[in-house]
């Protein structure tokens, strides 16, 4: 497969962005974590090549949802949705309690480069344990899906790469969540 099929591909990927929590029914769940701080609730989901982010203050809800397929994903109390190609930014102007804004970054490689990136991911992982879900395409490329988060009392960091083997594509999301009241 050459790059530009590749890219064509990496073009069905999309990043979601709700004002309210999703049902963990609409995803192939491989992992969870919740976690609790004072200001507010986080919870994370990892899929194979996805993920989906719930931050909660009060009773007000941001989530992100990043898949191939959203095609299955209500459009009750969607946002705005990302096209995951190239480099995007978005930040949430709201009047609530909760700020957000995210990056994505999406780059095809060749198989050598994609290699590399993998096991250089893979070191990293070792290092900040995140969560992760690893798996091989059916061509018997490795891939990996990985989350790694960041707390702070009033802010939720989290980092995700997204290894797609048999497109050579890296998929990178940097987003932050706030509490500002």
């Amino acid at each position: 497969m050459n790059i530009s099929q590749r890219t064509s591909h990496a073009q069905m990927y999309r990043l979601m962005v709700y004002n309210r929590a999703l049902h963990p029914e609409l995803f192939d769940l491989q992992g969870r974590c919740l976690h609790r701080q004072g200001a507010y609730d986080a919870e994370v989901w990892i899929s194979p090549s996805g993920h989906a982010l719930r931050f909660q203050v009060d009773n007000q809800c941001i989530t992100e949802a990043m898949l191939e397929n959203t095609d299955h994903l209500p459009e009750t109390g969607l946002i705005h949705a990302l096209p995951c190609l190239g480099e995007k930014d978005f930040e949430l102007s709201t009047d609530g309690k909760i700020g957000y804004v995210t990056t994505i970054q999406t780059e095809s490689l060749t198989d050598n480069l994609y290699m590399t990136t993998y096991r250089e991911v893979l070191d990293f992982s070792k290092e900040t344990q995140p969560l992760q879900h690893q798996w091989v395409d059916p061509d018997g490329t490795p891939c990996l899906s990985l989350i790694e988060i960041q707390k702070y009392k009033r802010e939720f960091h989290v980092q995700s790469f997204h290894l797609l083997g048999s497109l050579g594509l890296v998929l990178r999301t940097q987003s932050m969540f706030e509490r500002l009241h």
